[in-house]
């Protein structure tokens, strides 16, 4: 319990690390050449691309050493199944509430009771801020899909505190 005591942590200050660096714009910041705001919400963008990229490597790595324990994947489903059970368990020491599919090649992975967003849930004021701790494990689902051969889309999305739901749409080449 303990190592997942410390991964919290980390990700915490990871996320707090990098969104001090680029704060919320301040008052009437204007927008920019294609509709978007300028200065802070860049920053914003920037620090959730960082955190992708931070997850993307680490399940890569995941990817590369968990699946030598199990079977030879024959499916797409098959890969999704290890991401919910075994993947979810080694990083949250609890296995994904659910797995949809449309079969189609879009998946939605839920967890009610996300460990990262579990702290957080006591208010809803913290709903706007729960998309900055999902980053880094859209990228690590990302990661390890990659390293699995899938090429996917991974997004996250949250209605009510701690639940959460991803979103994984299969690429195909």
């Amino acid at each position: 319990m303990a190592d997942a005591a410390l991964f919290e942590f980390l990700h915490t200050e990871m996320v707090a690390e990098l969104w001090a660096h680029d704060p919320d714009p301040s008052p009437g910041v204007s927008a920019g050449p294609r509709g978007g705001e300028m200065g802070g919400r860049k920053g914003q963008k920037t620090s959730l691309s960082v955190l992708k990229g931070m997850g993307f490597r680490v399940g890569q790595a995941l990817g590369e050493r968990l699946p030598r324990e199990t079977l030879a994947f024959r499916e797409e489903l098959d890969i999704l199944k290890f991401l919910c059970k075994d993947l979810w368990v080694a990083v949250f020491q609890k296995q994904m509430d659910s797995l949809r599919t449309n079969h189609q090649g879009t998946y939605v992975l839920q967890d009610n009771s996300f460990p990262l967003l579990v702290r957080m849930a006591s208010g809803l004021q913290y709903l706007e801020e729960a998309p900055k701790f999902l980053a880094f494990t859209c990228g690590l689902l990302r990661g390890t899909l990659s390293t699995l051969g899938i090429k996917s889309l991974v997004t996250a999305s949250v209605a009510a505190l701690p639940a959460c739901k991803f979103q994984v749409v299969i690429q195909k080449a």
